[in-house]
């Protein structure tokens, strides 16, 4: 496994998560790294990613405002801060890697993380 997805849990409605991926292969600066969920019964989305240099972030209009894509080059990770989690939030958060952003954006990604349940849920 290439990408690890982390920092999933339960949280109550309006709390804060903050999830990491981390590769201990790919040197994730020179990557696009995206952000995708899966929620029960439902198809995977893909909802936020970072490119590499020049950087630059993207967000599905549902989560713009909560949801905010990062990364540490010197920790070889990219950080998804979500805030004002909402239960419809509920989900299998994954991460993806690629040199190309549209092959990222595209869910056609060979560099896939195992995922993070995230519960939003009183």
């Amino acid at each position: 496994v290439q990408l690890q997805a982390s920092g999933g849990g339960l949280v109550q409605p309006g709390g804060s998560l903050k999830l990491s991926c981390a590769s201990s292969d790919l040197n994730l600066y020179s990557y696009a790294v995206g952000w995708f969920r899966q929620a029960p019964g439902k198809g995977r989305e893909g909802i936020s990613c970072i490119t590499g240099r020049p950087m630059s972030t993207h967000y599905i209009d549902s989560v713009k405002g909560r949801f905010t894509i990062s990364r540490d080059d010197a920790k070889n990770t990219v950080y998804l801060q979500i805030d004002s989690l909402k239960p419809e939030d509920t989900a299998v958060y994954y991460c993806a890697a690629d040199p190309s952003f549209i092959t990222v954006v595209g869910g056609r990604s060979a560099n896939w993380g195992l995922g993070t349940q995230v519960t939003v849920s009183s």
